[in-house]
């Protein structure tokens, strides 16, 4: 998805740092002129968000998937989806119109210590309100504007880190545990060959990971158990060895629609696999040869894993936060900049199905999750300036409100007609 860069001219309250000739890079090639819809469309549009954030007010759809907001499990429902769907594109369509811009611009102003100043207006554009799935690192410099010495520089930074031992293989068992997961609940509903055989994979291949011993390099050596004499070479294995479980994997769930996003993860850290094959996986040896496998795996992933990778960009969101889903972002909004350069605005934004405070802080908490890694990536690439971050949520029939959140603010708008 290709960025641009266009002039944007607006007044921001004097203590922000952000006025005239504000340059914004957008995520889309879309036009920027949107035709005024009539009147009766705003209206038929709002009854049919009613009915369906009713129907939808206890589920939400987080990175590729549809889930029950009090427990984050998976919901398997094509009529819900399919809504969800509905609900997501109508409000997007809705944000646009008069009523909810006039709504987002006074929520604006009254946030401002100076009345009389407009700050910088996302989402009134077609292309700042496009969803927006991040999943490599390129996708998130082109949204950034990052230039192409600056992303050498962010990789050389990032990769040492994001291939440690720890890392590498906490990703692949987080990686099996959420396809473990999302296999148990799509079994309870419908359940299919592919799925079955691949849960058995799966648990051969966390057994196997979970055999990989990684000592603690601040305890002393003399502590550490001594390692076992094993006679039999076969016993010696190698990373081909889960590269081949993961292909096995793969082909099983290739035809599981329910699955297929974890299929693509599969494949991404079956890109890193690949890279390490040949590296021996054996916790019969000594500390010092233990370290130098792991040494080995950090090495050949830092130098084969590129910009664009997959499998890079999985290692990055499991050292960030923990988790290896693919992030989806509902309105892409964009990011503004003062004339010196000094400070930017980074806004996106994200629609609730109902203004539930579980809701509303699961949302909160999704879009600081997605700006936090661009803001992580804005610093580490070496960007010029302060970015700052700026959440909205939309909610139909609540009241419009500011929260603050990690010491950023986050605005809560209420869809009226």
């Amino acid at each position: 998805m290709a960025c641009r860069s266009l002039l944007y001219r607006s007044k921001m309250r004097p203590n922000s740092g952000l006025h005239l000739n504000v340059a914004l890079y957008h995520c889309s090639e879309r036009p920027h002129g949107e035709e005024a819809l009539p009147s009766e469309y705003y209206q038929k549009t709002y009854v049919k968000l009613m009915k369906l954030s009713h129907l939808l007010k206890d589920v939400d759809w987080i990175d590729g998937r549809l889930v029950r907001i009090n427990d984050y499990s998976t919901v398997t429902d094509n009529q819900l989806e399919h809504a969800m769907h509905s609900f997501k594109s109508l409000t997007r369509s809705y944000i646009g119109g008069p009523a909810a811009q006039h709504a987002l611009k006074q929520d604006l102003i009254a946030s401002s210590r100076d009345a009389k100043c407009i700050p910088p207006l996302f989402f009134s554009k077609p292309n700042e309100r496009e969803p927006f799935i991040v999943n490599s690192l390129t996708k998130v410099c082109n949204f950034l504007n990052v230039s192409a010495q600056q992303r050498k520089q962010l990789r050389l930074m990032i990769c040492p880190q994001v291939t440690q031992h720890q890392v590498w293989t906490g990703a692949l068992e987080e990686t099996l545990n959420a396809l473990k997961s999302d296999m148990q609940s799509t079994n309870h509903w419908c359940p299919g060959t592919g799925t079955m055989m691949g849960q058995q994979i799966v648990l051969s291949c966390l057994k196997f990971l979970d055999t990989l011993v990684s000592y603690d390099p601040d305890s002393t050596s003399w502590m550490r158990l001594a390692p076992t004499k094993v006679k039999d070479s076969h016993a010696f294995r190698k990373w081909e060895d889960v590269l081949d479980m993961f292909n096995d994997l793969i082909n099983c769930l290739s035809n599981e629609k329910e699955l297929l996003s974890h299929v693509t993860k599969l494949k991404a850290m079956k890109e890193g696999l690949a890279q390490i094959r040949d590296v021996l996986i054996d916790k019969n040896v000594g500390y010092k040869e233990t370290r130098h496998q792991e040494s080995l795996v950090q090495k050949k992933l830092t130098k084969t894993l590129g910009h664009s990778s997959p499998c890079l960009f999985t290692l990055l969101l499991y050292y960030l936060y923990g988790g290896v889903r693919d992030i989806e972002v509902e309105l892409c909004g964009g990011v503004c900049g003062s004339d010196g350069g000094t400070k930017f605005l980074l806004s996106m934004g994200k629609i609730l199905t109902s203004a539930e405070e579980n809701m509303v802080w699961s949302g909160v908490k999704q879009l600081y999750r997605v700006l936090g890694l661009f803001k992580f990536v804005w610093e580490t690439a070496g960007m010029e300036g302060v970015l700052e971050l700026q959440g909205h949520l939309w909610c139909v029939g609540t009241k419009s409100n500011v929260l603050t959140y990690k010491g950023n603010l986050f605005f809560v708008h209420g869809i009226h007609l």
